[in-house]
């Protein structure tokens, strides 16, 4: 497939971009193969350009058009022996709804060529081919392929255990990704099991992912593990193989502590498709909790609604609380943070393993693994430290982003495998932000950036869904890393919150009603201006480092100025909240 093929309309003239809170800007639009560029003069008036602002198109989420002002009919000039008619002093609009939750709408003089920007915007947002996506044409003069992918292997923090105990050992039981499609090649197991016993107990669990080390808590020497569910089935199959590694797990301990992520009726109906859950009589040293998290079509109907919620500005405010509470969004959100402060508590203070698990393993169970660390871990909250969580739990652990995030809150799509599983996890992330301010050494921005960029990326860090895809499309030998950008001095100062100080204890979060709050940071960021949130951050920052003015980017609504071979092209508008 050639991007040409795609591209009705290359360029017109004239074309007035609007955005809200913005003044409209009108130049020349151009499609190319990955971005929408406008190139404008300061001030609209479509001279040759000192200005351009650029759209990733993957980054649209559906596209919107019609057509207003409608003049007359006449037959063409070229041959009007044939009544061919055409139209004359039409004015299409076009509404581009992106995945970041920006709404843009663009007036193109001329109904054909409206109809076919439209055509061709809504074609390459479509396509779906990992080797056709921009990270794999993105080449900064200022970075290196081989820059940041190497910043956090799985070899470091294994590292850290074996400096604590010798009860673990890095297995490469997966190297060839023939045991399981969706663990990264190396994964942490007990010492005292052999990689015939995962081969084994790899077949027991759904999609072959065997329990495997998730976190291991150094204060009392407990460990969290992950997994999928055991293949149980009907007739309630067993496997040695599988009970041998979970006791191994325990390490001497009495007991340990199953998290299902589903209910109990969901689990007694998954042995009818052949899964279930682990039998008391075949681990008597477990004990199962169930604690059902959404995921899936009923997750992405909440961001849904939500969204929607906040696009109506005609709501009052009783209406607005009843659209907000009938999303569930928050609900999702307290449930998450209730799940994972239960797997925290089983390892705090009853000093007991923890195995969290549902159905496949991929989603709800990462968020309650992470989350967990955030919880537990001081190093997981600082930035490097953060950045290494994302890329051990979420990244290498197989959450399957390119499915998950294909689509954003506004498609008329509806397909079965999209749910902001990741998404919710940073509003978890913000909310203990949030209520421990001190206590994160990451400010709100770094969510943002990585919000955006799992659904719309010039990098390749959320490309694929696992690390076997990975490796086959050669993402790390032809995309640069996210790491590699967001660790650039430049870039770091803006994401580092200036009012963090060491927290070594372990942060509880609230999760009564009054203590969760919609995330205006993300959800109403291009609804309402921070303007004045934004300077009163920055005067925060330059109280804290002393400094005269805070580098990087500033408050309001800044534009992006820069070609994609300079700088990671952003969106035609940006703005950034840092409070």
């Amino acid at each position: 497939m050639e991007f040409a093929e795609l591209i009705k309309t290359a360029t017109v003239e004239h074309v007035q971009l609007s955005c809200p809170g913005l003044p409209p800007v009108k130049g020349t639009l151009c499609v190319t193969s990955h971005h929408l560029l406008l190139s404008s003069q300061p001030g609209g008036h479509g001279e040759p350009g000192a200005e351009e602002l650029w759209l990733l198109i993957r980054n649209v989420d559906a596209v919107e058009k019609s057509v207003q002002n409608l003049g007359w009919y006449q037959p063409s000039r070229t041959n009007r022996s044939q009544q061919e008619t055409r139209v004359v002093n039409s004015l299409g609009t076009i509404t581009l709804k992106c995945k970041d939750l920006k709404v843009l709408q663009l007036e193109i003089p001329g109904m054909e060529e409206c109809l076919n920007i439209a055509s061709s915007i809504e074609a390459l947002s479509s396509v779906d081919s990992v080797m056709s996506m921009y990270p794999f044409f993105y080449r900064p003069r200022s970075m290196k392929l081989t820059d940041g992918w190497q910043l956090y292997p799985l070899q470091h923090y294994y590292q850290q255990i074996t400096a604590l105990t010798g009860a673990w050992r890095l297995s490469c039981v997966n190297q060839e990704f023939t045991i399981c499609a969706s663990y990264p090649p190396a994964v942490v197991v007990p010492a005292a099991v052999d990689d015939n016993v995962l081969k084994k107990a790899a077949r027991f669990r759904q999609g072959g992912r065997f329990p495997v080390l998730s976190y291991y808590h150094k204060k009392n020497g407990t460990v969290m593990l992950r997994s999928s569910q055991p293949l149980i089935g009907p007739n309630k199959k067993h496997c040695q193989e599988d009970q041998l590694l979970l006791s191994a797990c325990l390490a001497g301990r009495e007991r340990g502590f199953i998290i299902d992520t589903r209910s109990a009726q969901a689990a007694k109906q998954a042995r009818v498709m052949g899964g279930g859950t682990e039998p008391r009589s075949s681990y008597p040293c477990w004990r199962r909790l169930h604690r059902p998290l959404e995921r899936g079509r009923p997750l992405q109907e909440s961001f849904m609604k939500l969204v929607e919620a906040c696009n109506d500005p005609s709501l009052s405010m009783d209406r607005w609380l009843s659209k907000l509470e009938s999303s569930k969004w928050l609900a999702h959100v307290k449930g998450a943070l209730s799940t994972a402060c239960l797997a925290a508590q089983c390892m705090e203070r009853e000093e007991a393993g923890v195995l969290v698990h549902g159905a496949e393993g991929t989603d709800t169970t990462l968020l309650v693994t992470a989350l967990a660390q955030v919880i537990l871990d001081p190093d997981c909250r600082t930035l490097t430290g953060f950045q290494g969580l994302l890329e051990r739990e979420w990244i290498q652990a197989g959450h399957p982003f390119h499915s998950r995030c294909t689509r954003s809150a506004y498609s008329h799509a509806r397909l079965k495998q999209e749910a902001p599983v990741f998404l919710l996890f940073l509003d978890c992330v913000r909310q203990l932000g949030r209520q421990f301010p001190l206590s994160l050494q990451f400010s709100e921005r770094l969510l943002l950036v990585l919000f955006e960029h799992t659904y719309a990326s010039c990098y390749g860090t959320f490309l694929c869904n696992s690390e076997k895809e990975r490796c086959l499309c050669e993402v790390k030998e032809k995309t640069h890393s996210l790491w590699s950008w967001l660790n650039q001095p430049s870039e770091r100062q803006d994401l580092l919150n200036p009012l963090y100080t060491h927290n070594p204890l372990v942060i509880w979060p609230s999760v009564a009603p009054q203590s969760l709050q919609l995330w205006q940071g993300l959800f109403l960021r291009w609804i309402r201006s921070s303007h004045y949130l934004e300077e009163a951050w920055a005067e925060i920052q330059c109280l804290v480092t002393g400094c005269e003015e805070v580098p990087g980017e500033h408050a309001g609504h800044a534009q992006c100025h820069s070609p994609p071979d300079a700088a990671p092209p952003r969106t035609l508008t940006e703005t950034g909240s840092k409070g």
